[in-house]
């Protein structure tokens, strides 16, 4: 019985399980009371530091009667769309992480891990050097359509042979190809001096000089795989049981894996598109998840949407504030989640021994 109850444990919880509280609805209803509290706290702070700060009344003043002064047009044009871009992004690429964690059963599953936004990366570069458009409505179908190829080219080799699939072979194809995805996107860029510089600051990541359009290109593709990652995450539970047993219960899993593709093709093409290629939010911000919650999909998914902005909010703060001239954002988030990724690549290792 013991070996057939650790069978059934789904892998999300790393080995171990989290303790609960003794009332766990008030729990994660204290839970989602304070990260909506915090969020809020950060999107106003964010509309106040850069490189010049505007107390909070200037903020409140600007974005309800508008203006012409220097503060106004900072405030309305460049730090609400950035502000909000971040809400956007973190949210999709936490949403996307969570779900790639469980359809891979892979603790280590992240979209720049398994070469997701390498191949939206690759996609846009490729489309900068032939067509010569960076605008916002054709970096979303570029960034889209690179993000869906690598997707279901690391499923596909990760799934299959002669031994059939397993995590490791998810990872492992996702690297490689994010290599090869990679690769090809710095040979396309440097051939080109002209292409270097319309990719440079995008291909780093970052939210700097992102205005209102982007936020409307990329806006309805992240609402409708939000969507799709909340209308799947029960399925995630029972799928984490074991494709037979998921079957029994009343999954489909094929369906689901169709749905999770489909969400994590939006959800990262988009959010690339936006942001460039951001790794480790969507590593980092499940397993904090998971360690509140407990491993039901259920509460990862959504509270995902929630965690992953306040975490990307603050790296952008940071990105901002830390040096005279702003740091890319990927730089920042890759120092943030490289010890995550350590820590759980060795708790990984005690739970095999």
């Amino acid at each position: 019985m013991a070996s057939e109850r650790t069978a059934l444990r789904p892998p999300t919880e790393l080995g171990s399980v989290p303790a609960h509280p003794a009332n766990p609805g008030r729990h994660v209803a204290a839970v989602v009371l304070g990260g909506v509290c915090l969020l809020a706290g950060l999107s106003v702070l964010s509309m106040m530091v850069g490189s010049g700060d505007i107390p909070v009344s200037q903020v409140w003043q600007s974005l309800t009667h508008g203006g012409s002064s220097t503060s106004d047009l900072l405030v309305v044009d460049f730090r609400l769309p950035r502000t909000l871009l971040a809400l956007l992004v973190g949210a999709g690429l936490g949403a996307a992480g969570a779900i790639m964690q469980a359809l891979t059963r892979n603790p280590l599953a992240d979209p720049g891990i398994l070469g997701v936004n390498a191949g939206a990366f690759v996609a846009v570069a490729v489309g900068a050097a032939v067509l010569g458009s960076t605008s916002s409505t054709t970096l979303v179908w570029l960034a889209m359509g690179g993000a869906l190829v690598a997707t279901s080219v690391v499923f596909l080799v990760g799934s299959t042979g002669p031994d059939g699939g397993s995590s490791t072979k998810l990872v492992l194809a996702g690297v490689a190809l994010g290599a090869v995805f990679t690769a090809i996107s710095f040979a396309v860029t440097l051939s080109s001096s002209e292409v270097f510089d319309r990719v440079r600051y995008w291909q780093a990541g970052s939210l700097q000089n992102r205005q209102m359009d982007v936020v409307g290109s990329v806006l309805g593709f992240i609402v409708v795989g939000l969507v799709i990652a909340l209308a799947i995450a029960p399925a995630l539970n029972t799928l984490a049981l074991g494709e037979e047993v998921a079957s029994a219960l009343g999954t489909h899993p094929g369906l689901t894996r169709t749905a999770g593709v489909a969400a994590l093709t939006l959800l990262c093409g988009a959010a690339t598109a936006a942001a460039g290629p951001i790794s480790f939010l969507g590593l980092m911000v499940p397993h904090l998840v998971r360690a509140i919650v407990g491993p039901d999909q259920r509460l990862i998914v959504p509270l995902s949407m929630l965690a992953a902005p306040i975490l990307l909010l603050t790296a952008d703060m940071a990105a901002r504030v830390l040096t005279s001239s702003e740091l890319p954002l990927g730089i920042v988030m890759a120092a943030m989640g490289a010890p995550v990724l350590i820590a759980v690549t060795r708790r990984g290792k005690a739970v095999g021994q």
